[in-house]
């Protein structure tokens, strides 16, 4: 039983833990966007740095899934 409680905490956390990167990932989207409007061309780097980072979290937690 204690087993099948720990298997449903990870599960868990794994669900939130994608959901907070979905919402820093929207956020960065959104930076980027603003950074685009602006021709800023080191904020774009830098939102697409962090947007890479993200993709790549979350291509890595689908896999063990």
């Amino acid at each position: 039983m204690k087993q099948i409680i720990k298997i449903i905490r990870k599960v868990d956390i794994e669900r939130q833990y994608k959901f907070i990167l979905h919402l820093d990932q929207d956020y960065w989207l959104s930076s980027l966007y603003q950074a685009m409007q602006a021709n800023d061309e080191a904020e774009k780097i830098r939102c697409k740095v962090h947007l890479k980072r993200l993709q790549q979290e979350l291509d890595s937690l689908e896999r063990t899934v």
